[in-house]
């Protein structure tokens, strides 16, 4: 016995959550300029990719598809290892810096 399938829900559009907006997809700076692989040693291009705080910034954020987005994230950690950029940058204001002892 074939279970008949209500496809009309299929096509009915999802009711919007108050206060909900819609977004466009940014498109990909990536994909606009066709690159086809991403070099570890261009430091210009990691930087613009890399927080101040020097962690790997999101495809949410940056607008990258998830290919270039994996790229990416593998050359930022080659031309770490090959100390090109930093792990981490530690800021003048930094909440996790350790205050120096008090004389005893």
């Amino acid at each position: 016995m074939e279970r008949e399938r209500d496809r009309g829900d299929r096509d009915k559009k999802k009711p919007m959550k108050p206060g909900g907006r819609i977004f466009k997809k940014r498109p990909c700076r990536l994909c606009k300029e066709k690159v086809d692989s991403v070099n570890f040693m261009n430091i210009e291009l990691l930087s613009r990719y890399v927080s101040d705080r020097g962690r790997i910034v999101s495809s949410r954020i940056n607008g990258n598809c998830s290919k270039h987005q994996r790229m990416i994230a593998l050359a930022v950690k080659k031309a770490r290892l090959a100390a090109l950029l930093p792990f981490v940058r530690v800021t003048a204001a930094s909440p996790h810096q350790r205050r120096p002892r008090r004389p005893q």
